[in-house]
């Protein structure tokens, strides 16, 4: 996968789709980060809760809209997770790239767009040294190298892989004031699954998945709590009498 050709290839069909808002963006972006600190995998699992802190929303109504918009939009393919302890996967859509060169495709509507804000005829002026009499662009990529945050690749290494043992996981839950019962039952379920996923892949970061655990059992609790509209039904609304006396003619 090439960084640069994914990213400006929907930063294009951004500019051309009207339905799209600033959240829809964002909560995009959050997702091409996950995807791209996942190697772009096929397909990976996030966190609610860490989305909505990376793309900035701060309701859960306006990221379940943003997230399924996305889905029927066809810039990707969420699959929404109902087990309360596994988050949910998301497929990315290839917006149209290829691994063919660009063979000079020109669109007049975007060179108007970039020139804009930068004209394309003045040379780029940084505080880097220019290489050969020309302006560099300091983060332009060397020989058709994908721009790929270095930090994203030092979060590759598994050095939270697994948890050294009960304690490192109840401090973690006492530290994000989580339920300790929970950080309990989240210990014992993957320690006995040799902290492995479901579909029998190696847990990346065990810290995660703590969260999203805790992110799943807040949901499960608030759609199991009782209907605090039920006690209406022993309520007598008409307010009528219970002590009548029939004896009395009408």
């Amino acid at each position: 996968m090439n960084y640069i050709k994914l990213l400006n290839a929907a930063f294009e069909k951004f500019f051309f789709d009207d339905r799209l808002n600033p959240t829809h963006i964002s909560l995009y972006m959050a997702l091409f980060q996950e995807w791209n600190s996942s190697r772009f995998a096929d397909e990976f699992f996030v966190n609610r809760r860490e989305l909505m802190r990376v793309a900035k929303i701060g309701s859960k109504s306006t990221y379940h809209r943003c997230i399924t918009d996305l889905d029927s939009w066809e810039y990707l393919i969420y699959f929404p997770s109902n087990n309360p302890y596994k988050g949910s996967k998301i497929k990315m859509s290839i917006i149209g790239t290829s691994d063919e060169p660009d063979m000079g495709r020109y669109n007049p509507e975007l060179e108007q767009l970039a020139e804009r804000y930068h004209p394309i005829r003045e040379p780029v002026v940084n505080q880097h040294r220019p290489t050969n009499g020309q302006a560099v662009y300091p983060h332009r990529p060397v020989s058709g190298q994908a721009l790929v945050s270095n930090i994203n690749n030092t979060k590759q290494v598994n050095i939270n892989k697994q948890p050294k043992g009960r304690q490192a996981v109840l401090d973690f839950f006492i530290e994000k004031s989580f339920n300790v019962d929970e950080g309990k039952k989240f210990f014992a379920h993957y320690e006995a699954n040799d902290w492995k996923t479901s579909d029998g892949k190696t847990i990346r970061d065990w810290r995660a998945l703590a969260k999203n655990w805790m992110d799943r059992t807040e949901l499960f609790t608030e759609e199991n709590k009782p209907n605090k509209n039920g006690a209406s039904q022993n309520r007598d609304n008409l307010k009528t009498t219970k002590t009548k006396d029939y004896g009395q003619p009408l």
